[in-house]
């Protein structure tokens, strides 16, 4: 498997193996998977479209297949609970291209050595270079290579936020007309 931040420990790449191709075969991206112990063992799986915006309805459609894989396949010994959510607004990003889809937005990086005396980073993504990530930190504009990343996730900003509601619009996840009847208040007419 290549060097990504989908999956760190040995069995989150297991069960990557196993699960991403049932998750393309859905038409869906794997963004991350973590298997977490602790008083009860949860199996985290993040998914999104290859182009965003996915659904409640999707991730059922996902925790039916993964499980079904999984109850085949039987790589986790204990008892365990499937999660299958969407990345969130402020989402990790755990593939290069990642850092290349969201350039311009605020993110926070960590990597696993000391680069420079320090570990984390924050800053506005400027893209990628080769096997680099950049950011524009305080200092000026820093490339980090991307094997050297612990951990990456974008900052929720304004920004970001009215970015993501646009992509919704965009692609028809929010239905405008829904909103229609509880905007016409009688009392706010006579305000503006």
């Amino acid at each position: 498997m290549t060097n990504d931040l989908i999956a760190k420990a040995a069995i989150d790449r297991r069960m990557a193996e196993i699960i991403t191709p049932v998750i393309e075969d859905l038409g869906f991206e794997l963004v991350r998977v973590r298997l977490m112990s602790g008083k009860s063992t949860i199996l985290q799986i993040m998914a999104d479209k290859p182009e965003g915006g996915i659904e409640v309805d999707d991730c059922a459609q996902i925790s039916q297949a993964v499980s079904a894989i999984l109850d085949v396949e039987d790589p986790i010994l204990d008892e365990y609970t499937l999660e299958v959510s969407s990345p969130g607004i402020d989402r990790p990003l755990t593939r290069l291209k990642d850092f290349e889809a969201f350039e311009g937005y605020e993110a926070k990086i960590e990597t696993a050595e000391l680069i420079d005396g320090r570990r984390r980073f924050k800053g506005e993504l400027a893209g990628v270079e080769d096997d680099e990530v950049l950011i524009n930190v305080e200092e000026g504009t820093i490339g980090l290579k991307f094997d050297w990343l612990s951990d990456a996730k974008l900052v929720l900003t304004d920004d970001l936020i009215k970015e993501m509601l646009r992509q919704r619009k965009a692609s028809g996840a929010i239905d405008e007309t829904a909103f229609d009847e509880i905007q016409t208040d009688e009392s706010d007419e006579g305000e503006n």
